[in-house]
């Protein structure tokens, strides 16, 4: 998705078989109007694009890159190491591992590299902070944030009184109260 204006997010990943996690991203952008780019640029075998992706997301208007790997998972540190724009690294899990081999290399940058990192096939929630970051600088996306937060806290709660009630009948606030 992208608009007039260009994409504000840039979501890679290291091969098109991350796409069934990182998706997920892309779903939680267009839930918010948030414009987005979605392209494979592996750190591995594509080095040259991947640097040039980094080096030239800024000037091309994005805001924030999410950058979904497996493995050895270097594409979110890299990007973070060619970029000024904040990185959201997605540990994607494959085969072997669940993802923790994923997760471990991304969280574990040096200093002055910076990776926000999400949980293993977070993806969504990496779309979330992107809309989050976007938000700090936008009063229209701001409020749909704070909607969005409201809503979950609604599910939460309504989640709860059906507990309440199947458990005891209860249809009282819940924290242990009767």
């Amino acid at each position: 998705m992208s608009s007039a204006k260009g994409p504000a997010v840039g979501i890679v990943m290291g091969s098109d078989s991350d796409w069934p996690v990182m998706e997920e991203a892309a779903k939680a952008l267009e839930e918010f109007g948030v414009a987005h780019e979605v392209d494979v640029v592996s750190a591995h075998r594509m080095p040259e694009e991947m640097v040039a992706y980094g080096q030239d997301a800024a000037g091309r208007g994005l805001k924030v890159i999410i950058a979904g790997a497996g493995g050895a998972a270097h594409l979110p540190g890299m990007l973070a190491s060619v970029t000024p724009l904040p990185v959201i690294g997605v540990p994607v899990p494959l085969k072997h591992l669940d993802g923790m081999d994923s997760l471990l290399s991304i969280v574990q940058m040096p200093s002055g590299v910076p990776v926000a990192t999400v949980s293993i096939a977070g993806a969504r929630n990496a779309g979330l902070l992107a809309v989050r970051m976007l938000a700090a600088h936008d009063a229209p996306l701001r409020e749909r944030m704070v909607a969005f937060q409201a809503d979950l806290k609604s599910q939460a709660q309504a989640k709860g009184a059906r507990l309440r009630a199947k458990v005891n009948g209860s249809s009282a606030i819940g924290f242990g109260r009767r």
